[in-house]
């Protein structure tokens, strides 16, 4: 199939999931029913690090914005307010650089064209059955948005700004490129982008090379395209679609719709990537875990006689990590396994494996011109650990590794695995606090 690809090991494309810590953001709400402001307010700080402000009329607002030293991360208006009853309130706040969901009792044509032409968010019905809900769920949804890049590829620099204006109301992270070609180049730089729009009438290349490209790389699930192109040619959607997009959407969108469609494909990746977290993740460390290191680790060994420079595998061993659960509780013992990871992922590149093997223990697999080299990585990363303590619960916990290191290939993985695992036993046995190569 023209979309299938090829499995391949790239660490960037492994992004923020549903386990990692959420930034903190600050929601505004302006309404003059009280009852409202409740129920809004009960239900957003159900949301993880949501704090709720809260102001009644215009002139409130005005005097909170003015006086506002942490930046709002949206705002959710009431159209209508007893001191600006034609929606001044929007331009108030948006005059902030403030994204904009608007809250009202009724909706007809032209207030909705009004309101959209001040490029809200979206807008809710306050008598909806799920209104409130709906509104909580679409700020949990923007904050989502901030991790899914998106990439806008057109020659046309007036659509490319308009676009991007609208994807930043939405809180995406924007990449932009002129052609196809030049999209490829930067998507080569950014592995993480979760979703292109590109139009089909480009310079150099053009949208359906650009599709055929990325599919040769990425499926469908892993980023997703949505082709772009004038509502008369009706037959590119085809086209577009049978070489690998997504979706389809002529160049004059509502601003809805275009909305819908951005949710609908980022979410689905998203998605993805969390199903993808759980499998290859550990839940603890958020390094890979063993089930991803043998699978992907196996590959790499398969090919490293073929490759200038060493393959080198690493046994990390915590030192008297059973004092830290005896002295400061299994709490500590887990804020101590993620410290470890911290200063791993510091030390090694994105194209390196670094994973938990099982309790205290982690595996590296790593590459590097001579075994002399990865030696002196590896001591780094043990006197980075040794002077580098945790602290927990006003404790300074001070922790050292023993490292088992080997650059002979052997047989298989499994017999590198046990190399380095001999080489732990030595280091322990030598004092600890120390990195043996083996043999």
């Amino acid at each position: 199939m023209l979309y299938d690809a090829p499995i391949d090991h790239d660490p960037r494309r492994h992004y923020t999931s549903a386990c990692e810590e959420k930034e903190a953001i600050n929601v505004l709400i302006v309404d003059d029913s009280l009852t409202i402001r409740s129920e809004l307010r009960k239900h957003l700080v159900r949301l993880e690090k949501v704090t709720v402000l809260e102001t009644s009329t215009l002139a409130e607002t005005r005097a909170l914005l003015d006086g506002q030293h942490h930046s709002l991360f949206c705002a959710i208006l009431d159209l209508t307010l007893a001191d600006a009853s034609r929606g001044e309130i929007v331009d108030l706040v948006r005059s902030h650089g403030v994204p904009v969901i608007v809250l009202t009792a009724s909706m007809n044509p032209e207030i909705r064209r009004a309101v959209l032409e001040t490029r809200v968010i979206d807008y809710m019905f306050k008598n909806g059955k799920n209104a409130i809900k709906d509104v909580a769920y679409l700020v949990e949804q923007l904050r989502q948005n901030q991790t899914m890049k998106v990439m806008i590829v057109d020659d046309s620099i007036t659509f490319r700004q308009h676009l991007a204006g609208m994807l930043a109301q939405y809180r995406y992270p924007i990449l932009l490129a002129t052609n196809g070609r030049e999209a490829l180049t930067l998507l080569e730089q950014h592995p993480d982008t979760a979703l292109v729009l590109t139009d089909y009438h480009m310079p150099e290349m053009d949208g359906l090379g650009l599709v055929r490209g990325i599919r040769r790389r990425y499926r469908r699930e892993e980023l997703a395209i949505i082709a772009l192109s004038q509502a008369h040619e009706k037959e590119l959607s085809a086209t577009m679609l049978k070489a690998g997009a997504n979706d389809f959407l002529n160049k004059d969108f509502q601003a809805e719709e275009l909305y819908c469609r951005l949710v609908q494909n980022t979410n689905m990746v998203h998605f993805v990537r969390q199903l993808r977290d759980l499998i290859n993740l550990d839940y603890l460390t958020r390094l890979y875990n063993r089930r991803y290191l043998f699978q992907v680790a196996n590959l790499l060994h398969a090919e490293a006689s073929a490759r200038p420079g060493v393959l080198a595998l690493a046994m990390v061993d915590a030192d008297y990590f059973k004092r830290i659960n005896d002295s400061f509780g299994h709490s500590a013992g887990d804020e101590a396994l993620k410290h470890i990871a911290t200063l791993l992922r510091r030390t090694f590149q994105h194209t390196d494996i670094i994973a938990r093997y099982g309790g205290e223990e982690f595996v590296c697999v790593v590459t590097a011109d001579r075994p002399e080299d990865a030696w002196h990585r590896f001591d780094k990363l043990r006197e980075d650990i040794a002077t580098t303590p945790l602290s927990f619960e006003g404790a300074t916990i001070r922790m050292t590794v023993s490292i088992g290191l080997t650059t002979v290939l052997g047989n298989s993985l499994t017999e590198m695995i046990a190399c380095a695992d001999r080489a732990v036993y030595r280091a322990k046995a030598e004092g600890r606090n120390r990195v043996v190569l083996e043999p």
